[in-house]
């Protein structure tokens, strides 16, 4: 199983001051984060995308290009990248270059979003959330097959064998779709054959088997094997010393953003009792000292019928920034190793 960081490159206020850090110096931790999450032999790490005054993750190629000049062998992905509201041809040759900077690590996550700020902002139609994201991975998937490329569709100009350039350092870009409940989501991904990443950031793991196993019965239904239907999970988690210094580094800038957003979508606002449920040995939060957190995550793979990948959304603690650099040399020096002995002995 490979064990990795997504981060949204949140960029929060000091719970105490109301503060904002600069976003230089938010960006220069992140960068950190990334240098740390090398060296202490995590396998990925990956960068979100939103169009919000809360993140700096707009522009992901460039925040992982930054990295990739700066690390040497963990793997460099997007998490995910709102494929329908980008131009699959742009987004080909960002990834592609940041291959070649990486030599070969660069990795690609694709999406609707959960955010509809992007379509506003490039002049889409939310009306064709689904017709878009369907019509822009096909032509992506084609990029990644060749070089010269005939394709037409309804929202992009036509492409009529033009050279798409340049072509990445791996034979191919390795491409993950990313989902969050929606059955459809999962039996497309399935359909072609392609890894899952799935965003589970509250509930239960359980609940989500079923989409799970209907990504699986999609994929063989489609003539592809187990080794091709992996899966993998994106979760809120972070790692301290004990139990409760992990829950109270992380609670606060968790609280604030699920506030703020729960305030746009009509949300009650969020309780700590809430948060301690999904921090318990039940919950989705993979929040703990290292020993509850590898095995939350074991229990995770069991309930999933196995995982390949699992990434933990830390940034929201990013307001205690020793705390977050901390999280991560655990992550790396106690917690993986635990789920690597594990995983081996299966």
């Amino acid at each position: 199983m490979e064990i990795g960081i997504d981060s949204f490159a949140a960029i929060l206020p000091d719970p105490m001051t109301d503060k904002l850090p600069s976003a230089t110096e938010r960006m220069a931790d992140l960068i950190e984060e990334v240098e740390l999450a090398d060296r202490v032999g995590l396998d990925v790490f990956g960068i979100g995308e939103h169009h919000r005054a809360e993140f700096l993750d707009s522009a992901p190629p460039i925040i992982l290009a930054a990295a990739a000049a700066r690390t040497g062998k963990i793997r460099l992905t997007s998490a995910v990248t709102v494929l329908s509201a980008a131009d699959p041809v742009r987004v080909f040759q960002e990834f592609s270059t940041l291959d070649l900077i990486s030599g070969g690590r660069a990795e690609i996550i694709v999406g609707r979003g959960s955010f509809g700020e992007a379509f506003s902002l490039f002049g889409l139609d939310t009306g064709a959330y689904d017709e878009l994201f369907a019509e822009k991975l096909e032509l992506f998937l084609k990029l990644r097959e060749t070089t010269n490329v005939s394709w037409s569709g309804r929202f992009r100009p036509a492409l009529d064998g033009q050279g798409v350039y340049p072509r990445p350092h791996q034979p191919q870009l390795p491409l993950w779709i990313g989902v969050g409940g929606t059955p459809q989501s999962f039996a497309r991904a399935g359909a072609l054959g392609l890894p899952l990443m799935v965003a589970i950031i509250g509930g239960t793991y359980e609940r989500f088997r079923p989409l799970v196993d209907l990504y699986r019965a999609a994929g063989m239904r489609a003539g592809h094997g187990p080794e091709k239907l992996k899966v993998g999970v994106h979760a809120m988690g972070f790692v301290g010393e004990t139990d409760a210094a992990a829950k109270d580094a992380f609670f606060p800038g968790w609280a604030h953003l699920t506030a703020k957003v729960g305030r746009e979508r009509g949300w009650s606002p969020p309780t700590r009792e809430q948060f301690e449920v999904m921090a318990s040995p039940q919950g989705a939060f993979l929040v703990g000292d290292p020993a509850t957190v590898a095995e939350k995550v074991l229990r995770a793979s069991q309930a999933l019928g196995g995982l390949s990948r699992i990434t933990f959304q830390m940034s929201t603690a990013s307001v205690q920034t020793e705390a977050m650099k901390h999280s991560i040399d655990l992550l790396g020096a106690e917690v993986a190793p635990i789920i690597r002995a594990a995983v081996s002995q299966t």
